[in-house]
């Protein structure tokens, strides 16, 4: 249920059909994000759920890890048993694989 940077980062290699998740506040997504990701804020997960698709890897992540470990519950209770959450958020992204991101 879990995944490192490290690992998201290969798997995103791997599978171009793979989809990172961020479900951070705007504000948050305004000051840095993962490249490609989609946003959906984590109290706006339950109206937009139709928006993602079950099949491929999905890669969810927040500043550190916690909330999005709430949403990929939240997914994988409706069926998205592709649901990862990105340990350590974007904040470890930004250490382990992409020091251009900002951290905060």
């Amino acid at each position: 249920m879990e995944i490192t940077a490290t690992q998201a980062e290969q798997l995103r290699e791997k599978n171009p059909d793979c989809l990172f998740l961020d479900v951070r506040e705007a504000e948050e997504v305004a000051f840095c994000s993962i490249s490609d990701a989609l946003h959906i804020p984590l109290g706006e997960l339950v109206e937009r759920l139709d928006a993602l698709s079950k099949e491929p890897p999905l890669v969810v992540y927040c500043h550190h890890g916690m909330r999005s470990l709430k949403a990929v519950h939240f997914l994988r209770d409706r069926g998205f048993k592709n649901a990862l959450n990105l340990s350590g958020g974007i904040h470890a992204w930004a250490q382990e694989v992409d020091p251009t991101v900002p951290t905060y």
